[in-house]
Order: C-alpha cells, then sequence, then structure tokens
C-alpha cells in the first residue's frame, strides 16, 4: 500500500476505482449474516461512492466463509502507483461502508492508505476467484 495521500481526481480522464460487492448465494443474505441490513449496507455505498466509484455486483465471488465480501479495485492512476485490488471479507459492520467511502475519496489502493479499520478485514483471496475479478 502507497504511502501517498493524493485525492484522486475522476474528472481528471481516469478510470475511477471499482468496489465490487459480492451478493451471491451467501453474501448479502440473512441466512449467513443475520444481524445485517445488507440492502443498507449495498445503498449506502452507492450513495456515498456516487461520482467517485464504479459500483458492480457480483453472484459470487468464491469466498463464502468470508461474507460479506467487497473487493475494491484501483483506479488507472492507482494502479499505476502499484495499487492492486484490496479483498475485504466479513465486512458485517455497518460503518465499513463509511470507511471504504472515505479511502476512496483520499484515491484508494496505489494512491491511499487504507484506514486501519479495514486493514482486519483484508485477506488473499482464492486463486480461481482472483483471476475473475480481473486482478
Amino acid at each position: 500500500m502507497s504511502r501517498h495521500s493524493k485525492k484522486a481526481d475522476p474528472a481528471a480522464g481516469t478510470a475511477r476505482p471499482t468496489v465490487t460487492v459480492c451478493r451471491g448465494c451467501c453474501c448479502g443474505t440473512t441466512e449467513a449474516v443475520p444481524h445485517l441490513d445488507h440492502a443498507a449496507q449495498l445503498a449506502e455505498l452507492r450513495t456515498s461512492l456516487a461520482g467517485l466509484a464504479t459500483i458492480r455486483l457480483a453472484d459470487c465471488l468464491d469466498a463464502c466463509e468470508r461474507a460479506n465480501v467487497i473487493v475494491v479495485q484501483p483506479s488507472t492512476e492507482g494502479r499505476r502507483a502499484g495499487g492492486r485490488p484490496v479483498w475485504l471479507g466479513e465486512v458485517n459492520d455497518p460503518d465499513a461502508a463509511g470507511d471504504i467511502a472515505a479511502w476512496i475519496e483520499k484515491g484508494g489502493p496505489g494512491l491511499a492508505d487504507s484506514p486501519g479499520t479495514l486493514d482486519m478485514y483484508a485477506f488473499t483471496p482464492p486463486r480461481r476467484a482472483d483471476r475473475e475479478i480481473g486482478a
């Protein structure tokens, strides 16, 4: 992770970060994570990241044991600076969406350090899943 604190500028012609939210067989279900309002989590991500990042939904990211899974991919500028996709698992705290948004506002992977609260969610994805997300 870079120690830069440069703020991303989506209007400068660089592709925005992408936030992929798993909402398949386990992630996003009350069976797997009963205490979280999954619709509210997704709505907060969409609202707080509007104009800053592209939000994608995935049917399954093949990391079901870590439901809910969210992947934060760097912008073009962030990738050039060395940023790589960051996989976050067990993102089941209602405040996590705000932490993700704050990170993206500062630039996201490669351009800003992730908030320490997100570090506890980070994990190395299964190899197959990493290839599917386009890492």
